[in-house]
């Protein structure tokens, strides 16, 4: 089969990949029908590895050496494993795209994105973007009536949905959204859905038009103006009662930590790997909390997100960049996000 598969930093290739084994007891095997391109993919891509485990075994999936990415995907299911029950041959699902073993305290708790032995499928094991994939059944949703075309952001938004979660907001709360690529996009098209307004912040003029369409009230240009002076102004002075860091730069932390009010919660969702500013004595005076939010809870956040989508079908053509074929997957998708080019989601038809 035709797969992109990673190797090394800036080295994606699509090639001819073995398709994978018949599925294990507890899988099942998909005909891709649609996949995405993750900022966490074309960050593997750019600086990577971070995540993909090249040169030594991933210690709770096993995985060792190139793999084929991708962690968001809707697909057919072709076999199922022996002891699947409640999906068949024919089906289409939408996989979660964390592994859990659902026995560990963090899985008896229900927070099974924080499980002692989770591995990501795209990340520590064959992927999405290709022909074919392997999955396990327990973190697989069907996608009812909702079109391949809509439900290939059921994934993202799951995150979205778990980020916003996370933080308590409510109609009436003041909320800014540092970073409005695909992630950002969708946590400002969840929280307009669940009727909270939301502060847009990017430097992208394209992200903004998008997040402006996914429902944002007042959208702040970081590159023509200084964003907590703008939040503080449209929000009288006191700051954003909950601010979500979605782009993992030091700047967006910055901004988000001057832009927060007394009282307030920054939730820090894209992934921050250089040094970033933390004023931790305001943290203290101000009685400012912060947290952090990873993927999803497949049982909680994957089936909310595809009735989410089947009520608001607008939510996945507005989040979206461009479709392109597999062939097309390093130059007119990773490239493109890791130089920041891409405005939203960047879906693939493998």
């Amino acid at each position: 089969m035709l797969a992109a598969v990673y190797h090394g930093q800036r080295d994606v290739r699509v090639q001819e990949w073995p398709d994978p084994p018949p599925p294990a007891a507890h899988e099942i095997q998909l005909e891709v029908l649609r996949a995405s391109i993750c900022g966490t993919d074309a960050d593997e891509f750019a600086t990577g590895p971070h995540l993909i485990p090249l040169t030594a075994p991933h210690p709770a999936s096993g995985h060792v050496g190139p793999l084929v990415i991708g962690h968001e995907m809707v697909g057919r299911v072709v076999e199922v494993g022996a002891e699947v029950t409640g999906l068949a041959v024919g089906d289409v699902v939408v996989p979660g795209s964390g592994v859990s073993c659902g026995t560990c305290r963090w899985c008896r708790a229900g927070r099974t994105n924080l499980c002692a032995g989770y591995y990501t499928v795209g990340l520590h094991v064959d992927g999405g973007l290709a022909q074919r994939v392997n999955v396990p059944a327990r973190i697989s949703r069907s996608v009812g009536n909702c079109p391949a075309d809509v439900a290939i952001m059921a994934q993202p938004l799951a995150v979205a949905l778990h980020a916003v979660r996370g933080t308590g907001a409510e109609p009436g709360t003041r909320v800014a959204v540092i970073g409005l690529g695909g992630i950002g996009s969708l946590v400002v098209a969840a929280c307009t859905a669940w009727g909270i307004e939301t502060i847009g912040v990017d430097v992208s003029t394209a992200r903004l038009e998008i997040a402006g369409r996914s429902g944002c009230s007042l959208l702040i240009d970081a590159s023509r103006q200084d964003a907590a002076t703008a939040i503080r102004r449209a929000t009288r002075g006191d700051g954003a009662d909950v601010v979500i860091e979605t782009s993992g730069v030091p700047q967006g932390l910055g901004t988000a930590m001057r832009a927060v009010s007394r009282g307030g919660h920054i939730r820090l969702v894209g992934l921050h790997r250089d040094p970033s500013p933390l004023d931790l004595t305001r943290l203290v005076l101000d009685e400012i909390r912060m947290s952090t939010s990873k993927v999803h809870i497949c049982d909680q956040d994957l089936p909310e997100a595809l009735a989410l989508l089947d009520d608001h079908p607008q939510i996945a053509s507005t989040s979206l960049d461009a479709v392109i074929g597999l062939e097309d997957v390093v130059p007119a998708g990773l490239m493109r996000m890791a130089a920041g080019d891409a405005a939203g989601k960047v879906v693939v038809k493998p």
